[in-house]
């Protein structure tokens, strides 16, 4: 393995928050779709492909180095939601948790050296500034609308979902 096992340990429960992303992010969507906001919705079914793809990358990482990726049972989903800024405001405390999440990941691959894995979380480490930016701007639409959601939706459609710069 080339990878220091401390830092595959950690990507492995990592693998926790992406997958478990991915499954938030279709309940959330579902609660839009219920709602009768198509947009809002896809931007979200869209989200939670992006979290798994993100799941992927570190499972991937972990095969190409070495290391033995372990697929986790997700955890607790969030289902019910009492408004749209209360499900966009909980997506917000999750990519903020994960990037807190990111950034342990990053510290440690500095603290053992491992220039490898170092290298690998740079994108996640951009990638969540994106994530946090997005959902950031999400909410505040939303409470600009003064509940008016078809001009969130209007504004879900004008602004697709940023799809990052291509690396898979």
């Amino acid at each position: 393995m080339i990878i220091k096992q401390t830092v595959a340990d950690l990507m492995n429960a990592q693998l926790v928050s992406e997958f478990g992303a991915s499954a938030q992010y279709l309940a959330i969507a579902i609660y839009f779709d219920e709602e009768a906001l198509p947009a809002l919705a896809g931007y979200f079914y869209a989200q939670a492909e992006e979290e798994r793809e993100h799941a992927m990358k570190f499972l991937k990482f972990l095969l190409n180095t070495g290391a033995h990726p372990v697929i986790p049972p997700t955890g607790d989903v969030k289902n019910q939601f009492s408004s749209p800024s209360d499900a966009v405001e909980f997506a917000l405390h999750q990519e903020m948790r994960v990037t807190t999440e990111i950034n342990q990941l990053v510290s440690l691959a500095l603290a053992e050296e491992d220039h490898t894995s170092n290298s690998f979380l740079q994108w996640f480490v951009n990638e969540q500034v994106e994530e946090v930016d997005n959902m950031t701007n999400l909410l505040q639409t939303i409470k600009h609308a003064n509940g008016n959601m078809l001009w969130v939706e209007d504004f879900v459609r004008r602004n697709p979902q940023e799809e990052g710069d291509g690396e898979d």
